[in-house]
């Protein structure tokens, strides 16, 4: 059987991500990538001439990069690549590492700094109770009313389903949504400009509610939810501990990778795409394959769109109008410093700072590089920035698009100083700053404003409609980029990567392929807000507007009998705990049911671990245990409730029971380290 050859245009990480799938599955694969360093936006670039001649030879020179890699918790599918790639002894995976703690810092007064991570310990806990003097105080500026607004909104969010998000959240901008227009002025800067602008590049007046709100819910589940950190990083430059191996694996299992070769035009005839023409050093040539995959980003893939193609797939011509408006700046800057300054344990937001800057003290999560090995060896540190905000002016009176590179530096190191240097601690001090480097991206025009050659794609309101599948209606062509419908849904590393699996997975069913497909994961909520989703579904299909009252007043009705079984469990010397369970062949609540009644019953852990507090918080299986017994309460109240609301699925809706995917069963199943049990969450 001849190999079928498949054609990557971009070498990203989206354009990586396809052709790893691929050369696993027999596929011969061809990769173009436009720049000089493997990667895309998530490459290492070394600062020019920066390395100079020590005792053991030249030194190398100083790590740049587009800006800090950024690995959240929720994301899935870039982590799974991750660890299956080669690397020493493990996997590539392997160098990520957690990160503590996260600072919000302010001009002139005390940060706010949380754990990244669910409390583990008294320590954790006690962390976050000293910090409620900082966000309750009067100089925090927002109000305990606003908190609980927000947290509304919040909530209104997690407890919405998915159609509701889509029809409504998607058209609604995050501004409007949570009432910023008439909040104060600090909750208008943390939780308008402070969410959207540091995290995702966007503005808050222009993003969807939908996007801002999924990703949102999804970082502060990853902080709350027992487990590994919401935050975790690289432990060296991204090239020397992710790009380069991943490469080198690549092409030893047989992908061609071209540097230095950018796409000049796609063409098509006889309903395919037949060739790419590649210009590479100064020549251009024609490539031709079996099928295509286009990794490239949206403001250059729009380009590329001839009324040819677009005839062949109407959709594609909506790639232009998505281009234009519907993309930002998000570029880094990094300050090398003869002196290290560790700063916090993890990210900081720099929540008063006009051009909204985060940061990473770099040096901390670089345990096995030699910083001597770099320049001339005096560098002791590097604080690694991102610039979200290019259009507002800074302390200087400038927007970020109007000023110098050298400009640039000394406005994001004043911003800095401000945020840092407060109560008289001089953390940051300008004999400190040695070297400097900004993304190569952002070049100036004699007499305009600053260009940038690698934007970032921003989820604008009611644009998911702009937006393509990964399967165009050209049979050899496929899409793999951030701009692409995904779970993810965000221009990120993970929407990449998974935008590639989807392309694969639809080139997989074009070449008539028997072989595995591509996982996918879809966003993760706790099932324990399942039952407030299922009932709004439910409106949704009525055509009702998002209201949990009636889950409201059940909770409340459930906190007494709960009460009321805890004091009689604590009469008849038992341990009361709020879910239904079988012993036997008698369906009793827990909390009538003795301590050794409890494994034969089904319930996991047996609960005279309790008696150990500090155990619950340094025991995250314990904790999964609990928080599962939790959703199953809540599950059964909810199912209830909501069958009583529409018993049979009038109204256009389905059956209650099928919106849980239970069918007509009664009873659910739970597998869980190996161990069965199974719980009665409606009692017969």
């Amino acid at each position: 059987m001849v190999q079928q050859k498949v054609i990557i245009l971009g070498g990203g990480v989206a354009g990586l991500s396809a052709a790893h799938e691929l050369i696993e599955r027999g596929f011969k694969v061809e990769v173009y990538e436009a720049k000089t360093i493997p990667g895309g936006k998530a490459r290492s670039i070394p600062v020019p001439d920066t390395g100079t001649m020590g005792p053991a030879g030249k030194r190398k020179d100083l790590p740049g990069e587009h800006g800090f890699r950024f690995f959240p918790r929720f994301y899935k599918h870039v982590v799974d690549t991750m660890r299956r790639i080669p690397y020493g002894s493990g996997t590539v995976a392997d160098n990520l590492v957690d990160t503590t703690r996260v600072e919000m810092a302010r001009f002139g007064q005390k940060s706010l700094v949380l754990p990244s991570h669910s409390p583990r310990s008294f320590s954790d806990i006690r962390e976050i109770l000293d910090e409620f003097s900082t966000v309750f105080g009067p100089d925090f500026g927002i109000s305990p009313e606003e908190m609980a607004f927000f947290a509304s909104r919040i909530w209104q969010i997690i407890t919405s389903c998915e159609e509701r998000r889509m029809d409504e959240y998607e058209k609604e901008d995050w501004w409007d949504f949570i009432g910023a227009h008439s909040r104060s002025s600090a909750y208008q800067k943390f939780f308008g400009h402070g969410i959207t602008r540091s995290l995702v590049a966007a503005k808050a007046h222009l993003a969807s509610t939908k996007t801002i709100g999924d990703i949102f819910i999804q970082l502060l589940f990853d902080l709350v939810e027992p487990g590994p950190s919401s935050d975790r990083l690289l432990n060296g430059p991204t090239n020397d501990v992710w790009i380069d191996p991943w490469l080198k694996y690549l092409t030893q299992k047989g992908v061609a990778y071209h540097l230095e070769a950018k796409v000049k035009a796609i063409q098509c005839g006889n309903g395919l795409i037949h060739s790419a023409t590649i210009e590479k050093g100064g020549k251009t040539f024609e490539v031709r394959g079996d099928y295509f995959i286009a990794a490239i980003p949206i403001e250059r893939m729009a380009q590329l769109v001839t009324p040819q193609i677009e005839k062949l797939d109407p959709g594609l011509g909506k790639l232009y109008g998505l281009s234009v408006g519907g993309v930002s700046w998000m570029n880094g800057i990094q300050l090398y410093l003869t002196e290290d300054v560790p700063i916090t344990h993890g990210h900081t937001i720099y929540v008063d700072s006009p051009w909204a800057l985060t940061s990473i003290s770099q040096r901390q999560f670089w345990p096995d590089i030699n910083f001597t090995e770099y320049a001339d060896g005096r560098i002791q540190g590097i604080i690694s920035v991102d610039i979200s905000e290019w259009d507002e002016k800074g302390l200087n009176g400038k927007t970020a698009k109007q000023c110098t590179r050298e400009e640039v530096m000394a406005e994001v190191w004043e911003q800095l100083k401000q945020s840092l240097n407060i109560n008289g601690k001089e953390a940051l001090k300008d004999e400190y700053l040695d070297h400097w480097f900004l993304d190569p991206a952002i070049y100036l025009v004699e007499g305009e404003q600053d260009t940038n050659e690698e934007p970032l794609l921003v989820n604008l309101i009611d644009t998911w409609a702009l937006r393509p599948e990964a399967v165009t209606q050209i049979p050899n062509l496929f899409l793999a980029s951030d701009y692409v419908r995904t779970y993810t849904d965000l221009a990120t590393m993970e929407g990449a990567n998974e935008a590639a699996r989807r392309a694969v997975n639809g080139l997989l069913d074009a070449a008539g392929v028997n072989a595995s497909k591509c996982k996918l994961w879809n966003l993760h909520e706790p099932e324990i807000f399942e039952p407030w989703r299922a009932i709004d579904r439910i409106r949704y299909h009525k055509g009702l507007p998002w209201d949990d009252s009636l889950v409201q007043w059940g909770l409340a009705a459930l906190d007494l009998i709960l009460k009321g079984a805890h004091m009689l469990g604590q009469g008849l010397g038992l341990e009361p705990f709020s879910v239904l369970a079988k012993a036997g062949e008698t369906t009793l609540p827990v909390a009538l049911m003795p301590l050794d009644a409890l494994s034969a019953s089904g319930v996991d852990k047996p609960l005279s671990m309790l008696h150990d507090a500090a155990g619950v918080f340094e025991n995250t299986e314990l904790r999964q245990d609990l928080m599962a017994l939790a959703q199953r309460s809540v599950l059964a109240m909810a199912i209830r409730m909501a069958q009583a609301q529409d018993p049979v699925g009038v109204g256009g809706s389905p059956p209650i029971a099928d919106l849980y995917g239970l069918g007509a069963a009664k009873a659910v199943s739970f597998q869980k380290s190996g161990r069965s049990g199974r719980v009665r969450i409606i009692p017969q």
